[in-house]
């Protein structure tokens, strides 16, 4: 899966489950200053995200994420962690 693919997955969840409207999902988002998503939605999202990578996400993963960019640069990362390992 390339990152474009992981961005318009994301921009799906954050659309369906959070009510943000696509057009504000963009890869310099910042996720709680502009997408105002909080602790407990990056909860949320991350356990949205599972589904993609097909296994646990480890939240150390996701400590620095800042930007709808960070999110995709990360999954992108275990994605790719798994293929390589295969």
């Amino acid at each position: 899966m390339n990152k474009q693919e992981i961005f318009e997955h994301i921009v799906r969840i954050l659309d369906e489950n959070f009510s943000i409207e696509a057009a504000r999902v963009t890869p310099e988002a910042k996720l709680y200053d502009d997408l105002d998503i909080d602790s407990i939605d990056a909860v949320d999202l991350i356990v949205q995200l599972k589904p993609l990578v097909g296994k646990r996400l480890n939240a150390e993963a996701f400590k620095t994420v800042r930007t709808v960019q960070d999110v995709v640069d990360a999954l992108h990362k275990l994605v790719n962690e798994d293929q390589q390992a295969a």
